[in-house]
């Protein structure tokens, strides 16, 4: 549980329980339950921007090698900074890694299912992910709910927070509209890993399957929706247009047709609304 989630579990007019005792009950700092939360900068709200249009087309790209061309571009960041607002966006770089973070503590990671399964048919696989949306002076998180074998999104919600909350309806919605999946799987990530979502599958008999670290191939169908999403109907019709180098041209053959089975050639999927 996040402790935004844990700090929403707080009863002011507890007759027993005063606010100290219960903050160390849950695990939260008294000291933050009445703090205001700062406004986003609006230099970091820009940085953002730049940090996800990059992101998008360059996946593979992590914190320094970021920092390294908005600098060159002309928009000066440190590797500290870019690092610091890309795991306030939930993203990292997509590609093998050691193990150096841990799932949220005692949560419980299950086993990944897919290796060595063709998937054929619809609602044999589902899969969750979440990504940053830039708005007007902010920024939301979106999670997708996708299937496999069409590649069509279920279901979808926007919060301001990277809570469970939001995770779990999307998934109700998703199971309500289109029946259940064989299985279900979604990386490490602690909503997912909450006991809130695992349960909703589990009461629902879907097979819950958890990608294991450094498997970024997992993620490559539902990377494919965010960046025609953000390329189509946000970053070029809404305003959010950023100038991105074009791709190295020395890019060989082999790489040019990993990139296209990676999706390049799949545009058509259905974002519908609640």
């Amino acid at each position: 549980m996040s402790a935004s989630d844990r700090r929403a579990k707080l009863e002011r007019a507890h007759p027993d329980l005063s606010i100290r005792r219960q903050c160390a009950m849950l695990g939260v700092a008294r000291s933050g339950v009445d703090r205001k939360p700062r406004p986003v900068d609006d230099n970091d709200l820009e940085a953002m921007r730049r940090i996800d249009a990059l992101f998008t087309a360059r996946p593979f790209y992590g914190a320094r090698r970021i920092a390294r061309t908005l600098t060159e571009e002309g928009f000066p960041i440190d590797r500290k900074r870019a690092r610091r607002l890309m795991r306030q966006m939930g993203i990292e770089a997509l590609g093998p890694k050691p193990r150096t973070s841990k799932p949220a503590p005692g949560h419980k990671i299950y086993p990944y299912l897919l290796r060595g399964l063709s998937i054929e048919r619809p609602n044999q696989v589902w899969a969750a992910d979440l990504t940053y949306i830039p708005i007007g002076r902010g920024f939301l998180y979106l999670i997708a709910v996708i299937d496999w074998a069409s590649r069509a999104v279920l279901s979808w919600r926007l919060s301001n927070t990277m809570d469970a909350s939001f995770c779990v309806a999307a998934l109700e919605e998703a199971l309500a509209r289109h029946g259940k999946p064989e299985i279900f799987n979604t990386d490490q990530g602690g909503q997912f890993t909450s006991a809130d979502f695992t349960s909703v599958l589990i009461e629902a008999g879907v097979r819950v399957s958890m990608d294991g670290r450094g498997r970024w191939m997992d993620n490559v169908f539902i990377e494919r929706v965010w960046r025609s999403l953000k390329y189509q109907d946000i970053y070029l019709a809404k305003g959010f247009a950023l100038d991105i180098p074009a791709a190295p041209r020395r890019q060989s053959e082999s790489e040019r047709r990993r990139l296209l089975c990676r999706g390049e050639t799949r545009t058509k999927f259905a974002l519908r609304a609640p």
